[in-house]
């Protein structure tokens, strides 16, 4: 059996209420549940959140509810953590009828842009490679380079994130965004995993552990999650190109 786990939470303080905020006239968690409902390989969604609202969401979209509990759902709570949990609570479920999981697919409220398609690619991919820990989606953003990235000093002044020396010979650096080669970003908007990685969390890739270690990219544009107001355009131009019109 192929689950899907969709994660959410009350609480935002850079964006609050990011979750349920319109978008195309539909909640912005409506969306990635649309994407699980589509797809062909998937046997049932569930969502964990401490939100009345998006339990509503979820419910009205055909999800299995379980509550968050409250140390899962504040601020300084860890997204895997989350995942094992509900992980933990389908799996109790689903062996108690009799199944096994094949597969979790793994979502987030607040990333919006996958389709059903890209669902399937990446179950298929670990059908298709048995030793693929999990199927991700990427986007490709070479403005956001490492050898770009910044830090402020002590002194109020800019400097490297990231020694240059890590990307070799300083001297052959420049600042063409596509000098480095392309720079691939997890974009929070799918994660296909085998039961393993969960189960193995200690294991897995930083920062995002629940991936394992052998990590598939499945390759899109334009993808995030929202965390920002200011993102919500951008989310929507993706939907409009991907062929979601507005709720009528």
């Amino acid at each position: 059996m192929i689950c899907a786990l969709l994660l959410g939470r009350e609480g935002s303080t850079a964006f609050p209420k990011k979750n349920v905020y319109p978008v195309l006239g539909r909640p912005l968690a409506a969306y990635p549940l649309m994407a699980a409902a589509g797809a062909a390989s998937i046997d049932r969604t569930y969502v964990s959140t401490d939100s009345t609202a998006l339990k509503g969401i979820g419910v009205e979209h055909g999800a299995r509810i379980i509550d968050r509990p409250p140390h899962l759902a504040s601020k300084t709570a860890l997204g895997e953590d989350a995942y094992l949990h509900g992980y933990q609570v389908i799996r109790e479920q689903v062996e108690s009828e009799g199944h096994q999981i094949e597969l979790m697919v793994l979502l987030f409220a607040n990333a919006a842009t996958l389709t059903s398609a890209l669902i399937d690619q990446g179950v298929e991919a670990l059908r298709c490679h048995p030793h693929y820990d999990s199927a991700v989606s990427v986007s490709c953003y070479n403005m956001w380079s490492p050898l770009r990235a910044r830090t402020i000093g002590d002194d109020g002044l800019l400097k490297p994130f990231v020694p240059f020396e890590t990307f070799g010979d300083p001297a052959t650096l420049n600042c063409d965004r596509d000098s480095q080669g392309d720079v691939w970003f997890a974009d929070m908007g799918l994660s296909v995993v085998r039961p393993r990685c969960l189960e193995e969390l200690h294991a897995g890739l930083l920062p995002q552990k629940w991936m394992g270690q052998k990590i598939y990219p499945l390759k899109q544009w334009g993808g995030l999650d929202v965390d920002y107001e200011w993102q919500i355009p951008q989310v929507e131009h993706w939907l409009r190109a991907h062929g979601i019109e507005p709720a009528a």
